[in-house]
């Protein structure tokens, strides 16, 4: 009887040894699986964060080519506003400068109650720097060429004798110029001194009329990039 039993506890242990070996073999292959899987999602992750990186580089290509497509569309019109070479409308302001009305006495200097080319000047600086974009000065555009000096009893603009009273009119923000022509100790208070009116309206619908003269470069040249 012993050697059967011997022989069963052997059968018995390889028998358990084999199921044992046989889950042990199953056990890896689900884990195999699993960590498979887990490197599919990984890469499956990966590749997405790069497709999401280059449709936002792409998107922001497509905005950047639109933009340089207006740019080149709209360029030469832009040119010719700034240029002056366009009439435009918009909002903005017109405001009117008179001579002194007061009476003086012989002995004052009459020159103090006029109108000079510098209190032209002043009052386009003040426009121009509350964001005027366009201006004219009785119905003569300013340009980058344009002249304010003094021409005996009248100021000279594009080569015009213009006298008062002096219309000028700018497109911008109408606030923004009214606040600057009239903040305290401006151009329009140093004026009233004198008793040089600056009447200020608003108005939505100003034309300013194009550059009418010629406009030549006999010096310069354009700059090879």
């Amino acid at each position: 009887m012993m050697p059967n039993k011997r022989v069963f506890s052997i059968i018995f242990i390889c028998f358990l040894l084999g199921f044992m070996i046989a889950v042990q073999l199953k056990t890896t292959q689900d884990n195999l699986k699993s960590s498979t899987q887990y490197q599919r999602i990984e890469q499956l992750s990966d590749i997405l964060l790069r497709t999401e990186k280059e449709r936002d580089a792409l998107k922001l290509e497509i905005a950047r080519l639109k933009e340089d497509a207006n740019l080149h569309d709209n360029f030469p019109d832009k040119i010719n506003f700034m240029a002056g070479t366009t009439a435009l409308k918009g909002p903005g302001v017109v405001l009117t400068i008179e001579d002194s009305k007061k009476e003086i006495s012989s002995s004052e200097n009459t020159n103090l109650y006029i109108i000079h080319d510098e209190d032209v000047l002043k009052v386009i600086n003040e426009l121009r720097a509350a964001g005027a974009e366009a201006i004219a000065i009785n119905d003569q555009r300013l340009t980058a060429n344009s002249e304010i000096r003094c021409a005996g009893p009248t100021i000279s603009i594009n080569n015009t004798r213009i006298s008062a009273p002096y219309e000028i009119k700018a497109i911008g923000n109408a606030q923004n110029m009214e606040n600057a022509v009239k903040m305290r100790g401006g151009v329009a208070e140093s004026l009233s001194v004198w008793g040089i009116r600056l009447d200020v309206r608003k108005e939505l619908n100003i034309i300013i009329p194009a550059y009418k003269g010629a406009v030549q470069f006999k010096y310069a040249t354009p700059l090879e990039q």
